[in-house]
This record gives structure tokens, C-alpha cells and sequence, in this order.
């Protein structure tokens, strides 16, 4: 008989009226602000918004949001809250799952919301998902947070093929010591991944605590690249939509990231 799986149990932690998600260990997996649920504390997931800029508001209109690691259900409560999209959130363990609903005010499944126990590979890599995403968000780290739970080649050319035809990947990076030779994999590999007429991949630079933003559109539709002026425009309309995330900031450290010749 095959065995179980085994996975790190979730804890949590609180301070000055924010509840952290742990998995064992001291690295925060997740946080909530618990007098305002439904909005995003880390500064490196208000980050991972900064697609609003690049995607054209019709491309994820009547589309689904995709998240691959559902940690403290932050972006998914993002997602569906603000944003109003229908979501699909990927979870390989139970317990994180039954966390996000307990601890972290997730709603119960339903309506708008699918939340899956998955192996979040095997759903990119499905051919009955492609296409189904117009944005999807990427952050799976392992419990010591080390390297990606997924970071092969294939999985990132398997996100591409899950994304519309104007959709947007959104992948969070860690960039500090000891992380170098994996990010720098991980950025050539997504770039290599999104290499298609119209494709194109895009970064913040890492934040203070070392998170870098990867941001990779599939454009079949070759629609062309905002300027930094329309992105500058773009930047109220998002921080409107978004409850006043610095999207003006964002304009101004979105830098491209091009193939290597």
C-alpha cells in the first residue's frame, strides 16, 4: 500500500494585530491583518498585483484567477474580494487548506471560488486547464523556504500553456544570500518559457526582504508594450481599484527582462 504523503503541520503566530502562517518552522508562509481580512499585509504580495499595469483591464474581464499555493489565502481572498474574479486556488496540503478557512478567513468553497488539495504541477500540466487563466499567481515555497516546490522548465512552459491568450503570470522570487544560483535559474527558465511572438517578462527588483516579482504575459494578439508614461497612467486607476496599493511605484521599478542572445 502506498504511504501518505507526509506534510509540515501549519502554526500560526500573532503580533500587533497580525496573524502569521508558519509550517514548522520560523518562516512566515502568510499574514493577515485580522481587522481587515480581505485586504494584502506583506509587501511582496501588494507586488504581485503589479500585472494590473502590464494586462489590459479587458483581458481579465470574464476571466479566472489561478492561484498555485494557497499559503494564508491572501491573494485568493484578493482576487475574489476586490477584484471580483472567479478563483481556483492549488493546494497540495490539507492542512494549509483547512488553515486558510480556519485561521485566515477564506470562504468556504462556492460560487466564484474553487479551492483544490492538488498537485498544483499536475493542474498547469493538464491539457483540460489551458487557456482557463487570465492571471495566475505562483508561490510555493517549501517550509525553509530554500527554492521553489516547482521550478523545472516544463512547469514553467506548462504555465504558459495555462494562461489565455493576454494573460499574465505572476511568480515570487526569493533573491537573497545563499538564493543567487536559484533565482537566477528560475528567471532564466521562466524567460526561456515565454519566448513567442508577443510574450514578453518583466521583474521588480527584489524588496527589502529579498522578494523579487517575475511577471510574464503570453500575448498572442502581439498588442504592444505600454510605455513607462502609460504605465505612469495606468498607475492611479490601479491604486483606485486596488484600495491605494503603490501602483505608481510599481510603474517606476517595472524594468523588462529580454532573452539572452
Amino acid at each position: 500500500m502506498a504511504r501518505k504523503p507526509s506534510f509540515p503541520e501549519p502554526t500560526l503566530s500573532e503580533e500587533d494585530g497580525v496573524r502569521h502562517l508558519h509550517l514548522g518552522t520560523p518562516w512566515i508562509q502568510g499574514s493577515m491583518r485580522i481587522a481587515r481580512p480581505n485586504d494584502l499585509e506583506l509587501e511582496y504580495v501588494q507586488r504581485m498585483m503589479a500585472w494590473m499595469l502590464l494586462l489590459p483591464d479587458k483581458a481579465r474581464r470574464g476571466g479566472s484567477a489561478v492561484q498555485l499555493g494557497l499559503g494564508a489565502a491572501a491573494i485568493t481572498k484578493f482576487m475574489l474580494k476586490r477584484l471580483r474574479m472567479p478563483c481556483v486556488a492549488v493546494e497540495l496540503n490539507p492542512g494549509v487548506i483547512l488553515a486558510a478557512h480556519r485561521w485566515f478567513a477564506l470562504p468556504e468553497p462556492g460560487g466564484k471560488l474553487q479551492v483544490l488539495c492538488a498537485d498544483a504541477g499536475a493542474y498547469a500540466a493538464d491539457p483540460a486547464h489551458a487557456g482557463s487563466a487570465a492571471v495566475l499567481h505562483v508561490d510555493m515555497y517549501d517550509e525553509q523556504a530554500a527554492a521553489p516546490a516547482l521550478e523545472s522548465a516544463e512547469f514553467y512552459a506548462d504555465c504558459r500553456q495555462l494562461l489565455a491568450e493576454q494573460g499574465a503570470m505572476v511568480v515570487n522570487l526569493f533573491s537573497g544570500p545563499g538564493h543567487v544560483r536559484v533565482l537566477e535559474r528560475n528567471l532564466q527558465r521562466i524567460v526561456a518559457a515565454f519566448d513567442q511572438p508577443g510574450d514578453s517578462v518583466w521583474q521588480l527588483p527584489p524588496n527589502r526582504d529579498g522578494n523579487l516579482i517575475a511577471i510574464a504575459l503570453r500575448d498572442a494578439t502581439q498588442a504592444p508594450l505600454p510605455t513607462r508614461a502609460q504605465l505612469l497612467e495606468r498607475a492611479d486607476a490601479v491604486a483606485q481599484r486596488t484600495g491605494g496599493l503603490p501602483a505608481r511605484r510599481w510603474a517606476r521599478l517595472l524594468r523588462r527582462l529580454h532573452p539572452p542572445r
